[in-house]
C-alpha cells in the first residue's frame, strides 16, 4: 500500500526542519514507519548540488541554472529516497519540493511559472504531495534564525516575495495546501500541522490517528 507523502514549505527559517522532525515523532508514536527528508542535499550526488546553490560565493548563478540544480537534486532524490520510501508504505516528510521550486523560481526569480510548473511535474512523473502544510511567518522574524547561505543572504526583499507566492499557491490548490502559522512555541505550531495531518490520515482507508482536542 503506498504511503502517504507530506510536505513543509516556508520562507527560510520559519522552522520547517523542527516541525518535520517533531511530525515523525508524533506518527511513529501511532505505529506509522515514517522517512524524514529535505531538500536539497537528502542524497550524495544532491548534497554536491546543494553546496552549488547555497554557496554565498555563487552570486552569478542565473536564475534557469538555479532551477536546473534544483530539479536535478529533486530527481536524485526521488528515485534513492522518495519514491521506494512511498512504495514500502512509509510516511514520507520532506521539507520543501515543487512549491519552493515555484515560490523562488518564479515569484522570487521571475521564471515563467507554468513552463517551471510542468518542468517539475516533469522530474517528479507527476507526483505531488498528499498534504502541503505551508509555515506562514513574517519575513523579519524568520529570517533572524538564519544563518545566511546564498538565499537567505539576499535578504527581505526575496523572502517578501516567496511569502506572497506560498499564499498565492494555496489559493489555487486549496485542497492540498494548507497555511499554518509558524508563530509561537514549537507545540503549538506542531498542534496546528497536526490538525490537517490527522485529516488526511481520517481520508485514508488505513488512518488510525485518534481524536485531536481542538482548543488550540
Amino acid at each position: 500500500m503506498r504511503g502517504f507523502f507530506i510536505t513543509l514549505e516556508g520562507i527560510d527559517g520559519c522552522g520547517k526542519s523542527t516541525q518535520a522532525q517533531l511530525l515523525a515523532a508524533q506518527l511513529r508514536e501511532l505505529g506509522f514507519p515514517v522517512l524524514v527528508t529535505g531538500e536539497p542535499g537528502a542524497t550524495r550526488i544532491g548534497s554536491q548540488i546543494s553546496r552549488i546553490l547555497l554557496d554565498p560565493a555563487n552570486p552569478e548563478l542565473s536564475p534557469m541554472a538555479e532551477m536546473l540544480l534544483y530539479l536535478a537534486d529533486r530527481a536524485q532524490h526521488l528515485i534513492e529516497k522518495i519514491l521506494p520510501a512511498l512504495e514500502g508504505g512509509q510516511v514520507v516528510i520532506c521539507t520543501r519540493f515543487h512549491d519552493s521550486t515555484l515560490a523562488y523560481q518564479c515569484w522570487g526569480r521571475g521564471l515563467p511559472c507554468e513552463e517551471v510548473r510542468r518542468t517539475c511535474l516533469f522530474t517528479s512523473g507527476g507526483l505531488q504531495p498528499d498534504l502541503t502544510v505551508v509555515l506562514d511567518m513574517e519575513p523579519n522574524a524568520a529570517l533572524e534564525r538564519t544563518s545566511g547561505d546564498r538565499l537567505e543572504a539576499e535578504g527581505l526583499g526575496l523572502q517578501e516575495k516567496v511569502r506572497e507566492a506560498y499564499l498565492a499557491l494555496a489559493i489555487h490548490d486549496p485542497e492540498r495546501i494548507r497555511i499554518v502559522s509558524g508563530e509561537g512555541q514549537t507545540e503549538q505550531v506542531l498542534r496546528r500541522i497536526w490538525r490537517w495531518v490527522l485529516h488526511l490520515l481520517e481520508q485514508n482507508p488505513h488512518g488510525c490517528a485518534p481524536p485531536l482536542d481542538q482548543s488550540e
